[in-house]
């Protein structure tokens, strides 16, 4: 059952520390599960660990997470091939695909390789929602800032651009993410975008931002444009907060 438009949430959360599980879905992820419209049946949600090199610890910590909170769980694996015949198929058979973070830039490498851009653009025009978080959430912009080479924080600047934007992550926990960004998008190395304290998202239907979450109750989220003197100018967004 797709949602009734193209769907993207994009966060710097949705996980929080499980009890009994290493993880468990947090308010914005369940709230992206929820915007599938589901019902009748579990979710059919498929997890993403490219970004961490399809580490068998965070394929086995999501099945986890997935049974605990009643998912019809699947994975879509590129190491050391492909787990499933065909991608796109399986992409979209699901209600949600959900991104999860390292290195964005070997993220989209891989994506590329395998021709996996192509099938996203595919899903999320026919109504399946994608989430995210870090890389998992930049990925879907036009770029942000990445710590993909190194501890020094680096632009990248070829993701999927299923929206316009974009996009900062972590902005108020890593010390190197807000000053970047804002220097980039004032230098034009990044077009405009939004960015996300951990534990806030962006919803957008469309390319259209539509609100801002957050799952706790200090997270923000903001509009970084350029001006014409080439400077930045960070616009805090209103925040909704899901319980």
């Amino acid at each position: 059952m797709p949602a009734d438009a193209p769907t993207i949430l994009a966060t710097s959360g949705g996980i929080v520390a499980g009890e009994r599980t290493r993880w468990e879905i947090g308010p914005l992820t369940r709230h992206a599960i929820e915007l599938a419209g589901v019902t009748g049946r579990a979710p059919r949600v498929c997890y993403l660990g490219t970004a961490g090199g399809d580490s068998t610890e965070g394929i086995r910590n999501f099945y986890d997470l997935a049974q605990l909170a009643g998912l019809h769980g699947s994975h879509v694996q590129l190491f050391t091939m492909p787990n499933v015949p065909d991608l796109r198929e399986h992409l979209l058979s699901q209600d949600v695909i959900w991104v999860f973070g390292g290195s964005v830039a070997g993220l989209l490498a891989m994506w590329e390789l395998h021709g996996v851009g192509e099938v996203m653009r595919e899903a999320w025009e026919a109504g399946v929602v994608l989430t995210g978080v870090s890389a998992g959430s930049i990925c879907w912009h036009v770029g942000g800032t990445t710590d993909s080479f190194g501890p020094d924080l680096r632009p990248i600047t070829n993701g999927l651009a299923l929206l316009p934007y974009s996009n900062g992550v972590h902005y108020d926990s890593e010390e190197q993410r807000r000053p970047l960004f804002r220097s980039l998008v004032a230098g034009g190395t990044l077009p405009p975008g939004y960015a996300t304290d951990d534990g806030a998202g962006l919803l957008y239907r469309g390319t259209e931002l539509v609100e801002a979450l957050a799952e706790n109750d200090r997270a923000g989220a903001y509009f970084v444009d350029r001006t014409p003197d080439h400077t930045a100018v960070e616009t805090r967004l209103d925040v909704r907060r899901l319980r």
